[in-house]
């Protein structure tokens, strides 16, 4: 009988003098939650742009996952933000756990400017409405550390196409959206991610 696929999913420690991040608090709920047959993998990664990658690349490398899931807050958004492109740039807007605060930098030298989610965003965000939670696409994570671990993670999926997905999701505050409704878009977003189907071509852009 063939191992049951592996699952990454993975929030961030407080940052910016919080005391709570509801990133890393929903993936715990998730993990309590979990009852499909992959097995659910789960970590807190630092808010460190040195930190973040060493941790990432030692639970690749131990865990060897199929899908990985990141996720990260963003405080200002009213709802969950499914993530469609990572940018070869840290440019920190403050300064991270560790006090670097790189400026115009690229995530990986000679990288690709830009890498595509592998996830089914536009299934998944179909599949959070139906669910009366608040979600949108949005086009990039930003350029602090969130967006230095998709990126990441983008490039990993990126060696085996088909095989790995990947893909980043901003969740707000629980002033927005309470900590239960944000697990349950988690739980929306792996189920969809889990289903080998392509994803939906229906437009959903923008103009500006």
């Amino acid at each position: 009988m063939a191992e049951p696929a592996t699952v990454l999913l993975t929030g961030f420690e407080p940052f910016d003098g919080a005391r709570t991040n509801p990133s890393i608090d929903a993936v715990r709920l998730v993990a309590e939650q979990w009852r499909r047959p992959e097995r659910l993998v789960t970590a807190q990664l630092p808010v460190s742009y040195e930190r973040a990658a060493e941790r990432l690349e030692r639970l690749l490398a131990e865990y060897e996952p199929t899908l990985v899931v990141a996720t990260g807050l963003a405080a200002a958004r009213p709802g969950i933000s499914l993530e469609r492109l990572a940018v070869n740039l840290c440019d920190a807007p403050i300064p991270d756990n560790d006090g670097a605060q790189p400026a115009e930098v690229a995530v990986v030298d000679g990288g690709p400017t830009g890498l595509w989610t592998s996830l089914p965003v536009k299934r998944a965000l179909v599949a959070l409405h139906a669910a009366d939670i608040p979600a949108v696409l949005s086009m990039t994570a930003g350029t602090y550390v969130c967006n230095a671990v998709f990126y990441r993670a983008s490039a990993w999926a990126e060696t085996e196409p088909g095989r790995r997905r990947a893909g980043f999701v901003h969740v707000p505050a629980t002033e927005q959206l309470d900590l239960a409704s944000i697990a349950r878009a988690l739980h929306v977003v792996l189920e969809e991610a889990l289903d080998p189907r392509p994803d939906l071509t229906a437009t959903s852009g923008s103009v500006s």
